[in-house]
Formats: C-alpha cells, structure tokens, sequence
C-alpha cells in the first residue's frame, strides 16, 4: 500500500529545511543562534559557549563539506548518533544541506529496539562519536549496511570551523534542491505501546510543522527557547529563535535538576520551552516550593502525555506572563490541536481537552476497529460525543513508516476509493508539500469532539478495557481516581481477554502493609461508585514504581501494568464500606 506522492520534474520546489538556517543567518547575522552550558564562572551563572546564526551557518556549511568528502551522496540514509547541542544540530542541518536523509534513533529505548531499529532503517553512512563508531564495528549485523561512516566529537561545543586559519570567511551552507515530496528524514517512534517504528517525513511536511507552529502559539524571530526534547530544538532556526540546550541527561530526562532549568530560564530570559508534564510537572513544583515565578516565558508547550489538574493550576502562579499550552499529536502527526490553561476544566473526569484542531489540519472521530480500513467510506464519523478512534489529515501528517507495508495499512486511511487518483493544486505557498489529501492517519488514541469542536483525549486505543459490559478508557477513569486527597499516578489495566476484561485500577504507591492497602482500596472504590464509567472497577494493585516510556517519561505503559497485575496481590472491594 504505497501513500506517497507522485514524482515531479527536478527543480520544482524549495523546501529543503536547511534553507531556513540559510535565511536566519542572512536576515539576522549576529543575533544569537545557540548557546551550550559548559560549566559555571565565579559568580555562580551558566557560563554558555554561544554561536550566532551566520557562525552556526558557517559551522553547517564545514560539516556539510566534510560529510560529502567522505562519500555521504543526495539520498543516502544516514544514522546521526552524536549529542544534543552543537553536533545534533550542525550534523542534522548539514545533512539536509547536502540533501542526505537523517535517520534519528532515540537512545533510551534500550539496546535491543535501538539495534531493530537500526537495521530496518538500512543506513549507508553514520555520524557518530567515537563509541558509536565503535559500536558499530562490534554489532556488525545491525550495521552491515554502512559504508561510510565520518566521526563527531563528544564535546557538545566541538567546532569544525575553529580549525580554520583566523579571518577565513565564514561559510553559508548552500542547501541542494529538495521537492516538498523528497524523503527528510526517518524519524522513530518511541514505541510506547508496541515496537518502535520508522516514520517517513518529506520536506514538505517540516516546512508546514514549521508553519502551524509559528501560527498556532505566536512564535517571532528573536525569541529564546530551552527545550528539554533535545529533536525539537531543529526547528529553532527555522522559527528564528535562541536555542538554549538545558543541563539535562537526555537518555534519563526524569532526573533533570529543577534548580538548573529555572537558573537557565531566569539567566538568559527564556520565552519558550517545550517539555512533557512529568518534567514541567517537577519544574512547577521547585517554583511553587521556592516562591518562583518565571516572567520571561511567554509560553511552555507540554505534550507526551495528558497534562494534570495540578500542573495547569501551578501553571497560573510560575506563568504571569505566560500560558500553559497542550499541544496533541504523535511523531506521525504534529501538532494536530492545542488546548492552553484558559480552556481547562480541572474538575473534569469526561476526559482530556486536548483543543480544537490547528489551522490546514482536519479530525474526524471513527468507530474503533482493529482492522485495517482500506478507504473512509467504510469509517463514517461518529455523532458529535461519540467515543472513537480519531483520525487526522493535513499538510504536516505523515504517510506511510519505513519499509513496514503492513504497519503503513494499519494506521492509513485513503480518504475515498478514488483519492489517489485526485488532482494536485496547481500552486503553492513556497516549500509545502503535496500532501495528498487524501491519506489519513489513524492516531491510535480513543477519543471524541464536543459540541464546541474541541477533541477529547480518552487514551490509547490498544489500552482500552474492552469488558462484557462495555468499553472503559483510561483518561477518563483515571480522572476520578485523581480527585483522591492522597497525591499518586493511577492506570487503568484490563485483566483476562479482550470482549471480557476484569478493569483493574494500579496505584503507584509504595503502601506499607495489607491493612493500609486495603483501607486505600476501599476508598478509590468509593470514588468509583461516585461516577456511572467507573462504577465497575472493583480491583485495586498497588505498584511502587510505573513503567513508563523513555522519551517523554509520561507515557505510562499499562499493558506491561496488565501483565505485572495478572499474577500480583490485588484487592477486589465491593461495598468502601
């Protein structure tokens, strides 16, 4: 099943991403384009080393130079495996440059996905550090597609220009002709509820991700922004903001030091920064704990999982001058809506507002199935309210993985039997792809859109609990457990085979003995009985610590919970009384 676009004569188009980095350095030269910490000075500040746009061109273009030398050609996969900062971003821009594919890995997924993932991926060049290249040499079965591979230091401020004799001219990268429809890059997910996958993005669709976010938060040239998902920092040059690389271990971004997030917020006057709610969450409460208030930031974006009640409440008192938005999508799909702390009903138990739909992007809600749904005739939408699967299609979605046809089916949809025989607008705007409309992607979440037009997030779809009863879904139940005066995470599991699942809620609590587990459980069962969705939950597992996915350490994984539940202590309660 083959959702890509048709080829088109050679020349058409321009939208390689690495002509944005061109455009900031030639529109602002000096202004700051990166900043990396490298310790502190005497008076206790971050000392940062900086490079401004046209120095961080000049940087692009040398690496650019060097990555062809070595054989990297127009096309070639190339898997990037050097750290955030200085070497993520100028080995990235400068494949784009010389028209390469970046093939991005997240390194916390473990040892084992990362090597599946880098022999599906096929790469014929790496970039890496000296134990990447190593590693590389070792495991030689994942890797027996490389051909070139070209070193990168580890230093995360390491400079190819600084080898230059003093006054040399600073290069500008000079970006190949790339159509909109030309494979970027090959981004992986992180394989929160299933194995990770490879997702194509063209450049046409980094240009219009480029464009909605601009639009959708108000995003201008000169503004600073610490994002604390190292991948997001690629679009600040083409958003012309400063990128400020935060002190962060990005293989454990839970353990990150608050202190040293705020410090850099307040230090260089950060107006944006993006983060999942596990880390924003933790931000919030050092603030709240130390009476800080963060003026600067205009906006925090925090997606990866469903933001709580209490983060967009402390979100009122860090912010002044700011806003807590969520934005909702998925590596195949960003952004798709956004919901900001103006529109939050904190004693919600009906779901997570997640907003309404971004501009160029459309959602429709569909009955959930887990088949493959060849076309959309076959998916009519669900009435206003109706809980289902939601779909998505717009200029920046995604439309097929790597070199996974039946993964590409399952979560595709054409948009009628004859879609992809429909016409092409014959303009448009400078760098958007051809995105044929036609194509669909199913989220993989449950959801459904209000009165309002406003989506809900219900969870995903493969941890709904399908009983003989009927359909729970984890936001929703989870909710309710929520308004519990003792503070905790909680998940909704389901136990036995789908149709006739037992629902089972898992408390992340450390409970000392059996008399106070079972004192708990009856009162999350009162709390049950209060509203008609969770009035079946009965069964109650206390777990010390939820597995959770590496990326955005947000995303709990609640089939590993069913599993660990099936054979664990439980207390099933039927009267809190």
């Amino acid at each position: 099943m083959n959702f890509g676009a048709a080829p088109e004569a050679a020349g058409e188009g321009t939208a390689n991403m690495a002509s944005h980095l061109g455009r900031a350095a030639a529109e602002r030269p000096q202004a700051i384009a990166l900043k990396v910490p490298r310790g502190r000075d005497n008076g206790g500040d971050i000392d940062y080393f900086a490079l401004t746009f046209r120095e961080l061109a000049g940087e692009v273009a040398a690496w650019s130079d060097r990555l062809t030398a070595a054989g990297i050609r127009p096309g070639d996969r190339t898997l990037v495996m050097v750290p955030p900062g200085l070497p993520l971003i100028a080995a990235v821009f400068a494949l784009f440059s010389c028209g390469a594919v970046p093939v991005v890995i997240d390194p916390g997924m473990g040892l084992r996905n990362f090597l599946a993932c880098v022999s599906s991926a096929r790469p014929r060049a790496l970039v890496g550090v000296p134990i990447a290249r190593l590693l590389s040499r070792v495991l030689r079965s994942a890797f027996r597609s490389l051909e070139v591979r070209v070193g990168a230091s580890a230093n995360l401020t390491a400079r190819l220009t600084a080898r230059q004799p003093s006054g040399a001219r600073v290069a500008s990268p000079s970006a190949i002709t790339r159509r909109p429809e030309d494979l970027a890059a090959v981004l992986f997910t992180s394989g929160s509820t299933g194995a990770p996958k490879g997702v194509c993005y063209e450049h046409g669709m980094f240009a219009a991700q480029v464009r909605l976010i601009r639009a959708t938060y108000g995003i201008e040239p000169g503004e600073i922004d610490l994002p604390l998902l190292p991948i997001f920092a690629l679009f600040n040059p083409a958003l012309g903001m400063t990128t400020i690389v935060p002190e962060i271990n990005p293989r454990r971004p839970a353990s990150l030091d608050p202190e040293k997030i705020v410090q850099a917020i307040q230090q260089e006057h950060v107006t944006n920064s993006f983060g999942s709610p596990t880390l924003w969450r933790k931000i919030a409460r050092h603030c709240r704990t130390h009476n800080i208030a963060l003026p600067t930031l205009r906006r925090v974006l925090c997606a990866g999982a469903a933001v709580p009640a209490d983060l967009w409440d402390d979100a009122r008192f860090v912010l002044p001058c700011g806003r807590l938005h969520s934005p909702y999508g998925a590596t195949e799909a960003l952004p798709v809506s956004s919901v900001s702390a103006a529109e939050i009903d904190l004693s919600s138990v009906q779901g997570a507002c997640v907003g309404r739909p971004v501009a160029e992007v459309e959602i429709r809600i569909i009955a959930t199935v887990d088949q493959p749904i060849a076309s959309l005739e076959f998916a009519p939408p669900l009435p206003v309210g109706g809980i289902g699967e939601i779909v998505v299609r717009g200029p920046n979605i995604t439309k097929q993985y790597d070199a996974l046809p039946d993964a590409t089916a399952a979560a595709k949809i054409r948009d009628s039997a004859d879609s992809a025989t429909a016409p092409e607008p014959d303009t448009l705007p400078d760098g958007v792809g051809r995105t044929s409309p036609g194509v669909w992607h199913r989220m993989g979440d449950c959801g459904y859109l209000d009165s309002d037009g406003r989506l809900w997030f219900c969870g995903r779809k493969a941890e709904r609990v399908v009983t003989d009863h009927g359909t729970l879904y984890p936001e929703p139940c989870e909710q309710v457990f929520r308004l519990h005066p003792r503070e905790a995470r909680y998940a909704l599991v389901g136990l036995g085979a789908k149709g006739r699942q037992v629902p089972a809620i898992v408390v992340e609590a450390d409970v000392a003995d059996t008399v106070q587990a079972r004192a708990y459980a009856r009162e999350l069962r009162a709390l049950a009985l209060q509203h008609p969705h969770t009035a079946t939950i009965r069964r109650f597992h206390f777990h010390p610590r939820f597995p959770v996915d590496v990326r955005h350490n947000a995303k709990i994984h609640r089939l590993a919970l069913a599993r660990w539940a099936a054979t664990a202590v439980g207390y099933e309660i039927d009267s809190p009384t």
